[in-house]
């Protein structure tokens, strides 16, 4: 079945965007703290998309409409920040993606958005002292969010990459 294209998206696209649009609805369903496949999103776009404009573009507009409802945060900026860094860093390698390499990506997106996020929540929250102590005291304490994240990650990653090999499998027969 064709579907009509929009704004010169391909087939491929439409499908892959409402894939990601699912995953990133999943943010509003009732999960663990940091259980979410945003990341896995930003890491698996450039290989999805193969538009550098279309992945940044997938993923804000995804955190938009689910932090509409989730509710607007102290960080935000942040957080958006290191995701759409990650976007970045994972679209130049996008077609280095497979099965083999996937679950490293996962480790080093999920690391990344571990460090930069909260090096910014102890930068900007006076539950930590602004020494070197408090910095490690709040990296010690994010540690179970950080198995929660990169559990979520590796998980996406790989619903995400088997969901477009069936994808691609059905559109080729």
């Amino acid at each position: 079945m064709k579907i009509k294209n929009f704004l010169n998206f391909s087939n491929r696209d439409i499908y892959l965007l409402s894939l990601v649009l699912l995953l990133s609805i999943s943010r509003l369903i009732p999960h663990p703290p940091n259980f979410t496949p945003i990341i896995a999103v930003a890491i698996t776009s450039g290989f999805l998309f193969k538009k550098k404009y279309l992945s940044f573009t997938v993923l804000i507009v995804a955190l938009l409409l689910s932090d509409v409802f989730i509710g607007f945060y102290k960080n935000m900026p942040v957080v958006y920040a290191t995701l759409l860094l990650i976007v970045y860093v994972f679209f130049k390698i996008g077609n280095k993606i497979n099965y083999k390499n996937l679950f490293i990506y996962s480790f080093l997106g999920a690391l990344i958005f571990y460090l930069f996020t909260n090096l910014a929540v102890w930068s900007v929250s006076s539950l930590y002292e602004k020494s070197f102590k408090g910095l490690l005291e709040c990296y010690i304490l994010a540690i179970p969010f950080f198995r929660n994240t990169l559990i979520s990650t590796i998980f996406y990653s790989y619903l995400v990459l088997f969901c477009s090999t069936f994808i691609n499998r059905i559109k080729t027969v």
